[in-house]
């Protein structure tokens, strides 16, 4: 058997213009990501800019890497990872937002003034410790 005959292997020659098209889309997704950052969403900023690198990694993958031409199987496998690592990041950054409620020594922000810090008209507090009075924390004896 020869080398020829033993692997079947087929080019995929694309049209230019599909290249240029897929190349214009993350173009377009890069901007929306920078136009989504400016603008004040809360921690909706994170899932906005996540979601669109997970498409444009999609879109990188199956067209540029040629996954979609290959077995489906390896690309479902790159789509699902992909897809999975987004998710993982998203509720791994998520938690910097409520560790304060657990951990007492991790709830100050290392920059405090960040924006995905704070609410919309309202200061930050320097130490959010001194707002909440640790006397009312402890509960008062009832008397019988």
């Amino acid at each position: 058997m020869s080398e020829s005959s033993k692997y079947k292997h087929h080019a995929h020659i694309l049209p230019l213009k599909l290249y240029l098209g897929i190349g214009a889309a993350l173009i377009f997704m890069t901007i929306i990501t920078v136009a989504i950052a400016q603008i004040h969403l809360g921690p909706f900023n994170l899932v906005i800019a996540l979601l669109v690198a997970v498409i444009k990694a999609t879109l990188v993958g199956l067209f540029f890497m040629h996954l979609i031409w290959d077995n489906k199987l390896y690309a479902l496998i790159f789509v699902a990872a992909v897809a999975f690592l987004g998710i993982f990041i998203t509720i791994t950054l998520f938690d910097t937002m409520r560790r304060g409620d657990i951990y007492q020594d991790a709830a100050y922000p290392i920059k405090p003034d960040a924006i995905i810090y704070k609410e919309v008209g309202k200061p930050i507090l320097q130490n959010p410790h001194e707002a909440v009075k640790h006397d009312s924390l402890i509960a008062e004896p009832k008397e019988h």
